[in-house]
C-alpha cells in the first residue's frame, strides 16, 4: 500500500482528482466534464500501471541478485 501512496505518479492523480471534482463541483455539467473524468480515469490507470511495473522490477532485481541455493 505504501508503494501506491508514496509514488510520485500516484501523488499527480491525487492531486488531479482534486481538481477533477472541484471543476465538478464548481463548473458547468457538460460534455467537457464528461471528457475530464475520463481523463482522469486514463491518468489513474496509467499510474497504477506504473506502479506495479516499477515493483516488479525492484522484486526481479532483487531476486538476480540472491545467491543460488544448491
Amino acid at each position: 500500500m505504501r508503494k501506491f501512496l508514496f509514488n510520485s505518479a500516484m501523488i499527480g492523480v491525487i492531486a488531479g482528482g482534486w481538481n477533477t471534482l472541484q471543476a465538478t463541483r464548481n463548473g458547468p455539467r457538460d460534455w467537457r466534464l464528461a471528457l475530464l473524468w475520463a481523463g482522469w480515469l486514463l491518468s489513474v490507470a496509467a499510474a497504477v500501471g506504473t506502479v506495479i511495473d516499477e515493483s516488479n522490477e525492484r522484486r526481479a532485481d532483487t531476486e538476480s541478485k540472491k545467491p543460488l541455493k544448491k
